[in-house]
């Protein structure tokens, strides 16, 4: 998948970025950098790093070491100051409001119906549920739905498709893919390697806290099987 968007602002970026939690380091030496209109996959198998790097790029954990920047300049704010300035984080959690209907989630976020609607327009017909009522796809659409409405410069998910459908993880990846379209930059932890390899432009592989792999999406489809038995395992 090639961007669209000629645009090569490093939109977010890590250097030498130490990652983990109290003095347990997980993640060293950490290089990486997504500019705006790309879909950058970080894969590798469980342990390997991949949310605590997701979460100390999105200011949910502090670093241990390195520095993270947004649009070049070096940050250590928390989650919520790096919301504020156009981050969106997504996680396998749903972080959506269970008692609330669609629309009240929308609506606590501060995001319009329009644009919440412009990603997923099929959560119209739902929008006066509860979200508890809904399916596990259903749910998630409404994170990213919230997410994407708040026009973020950049996009963060981890596992956003975990324990969902094949046909529910195409919808959740083909509106990150439009996203990063219209200009986002965009980090995302899949599961799914086929199918994400599909939507991405570039893809790093970790192993206990490394890069041990990375390349093009197009460099890399025709090696899946060998980086399932290689690095994924």
């Amino acid at each position: 998948m090639i961007s669209l968007t000629t645009d090569t602002r490093r939109v977010l970026e890590s250097r030498v970025l130490q990652a983990g939690y109290g003095s347990s380091v997980v993640v060293r030496d950490l290089d990486l950098h997504v500019v705006a209109g790309e879909v950058v996959a970080l894969l590798g198998p469980n342990g390997a790093g991949k949310t605590t790097t997701i979460l100390t790029l999105a200011g949910a954990i502090p670093s241990l070491g390195g520095q993270v920047l947004i649009d070049g300049r070096v940050t250590v704010d928390p989650l919520h100051r790096r919301v504020r300035h156009g981050l969106a984080l997504v996680t396998e959690r749903r972080a959506v409001l269970m008692r609330l209907s669609v629309a009240q989630n929308f609506s606590v976020a501060g995001i319009s119906e329009t644009k919440a609607l412009a990603s997923f327009p099929e959560l119209a017909e739902h929008m006066r549920r509860k979200v508890g009522d809904l399916s596990g796809g259903q749910q998630q659409m409404v994170a990213l739905a919230r997410a994407l409405g708040s026009e973020p410069s950049i996009l963060l998910a981890d596992e956003l498709s975990l324990g969902l459908s094949p046909l529910l993880v195409d919808r959740l990846l083909g509106a990150v893919r439009q996203a990063a379209d219209n200009g986002v930059a965009a980090l995302l932890v899949e599961q799914h390697v086929r199918k994400v390899l599909a939507i991405a432009d570039r893809v790093l592989v970790m192993r206990r806290g490394r890069v041990v792999l990375s390349g093009t999406a197009e460099e890399l489809r025709g090696q899946t099987d060998a980086i399932q038995d290689s690095y994924l395992s």
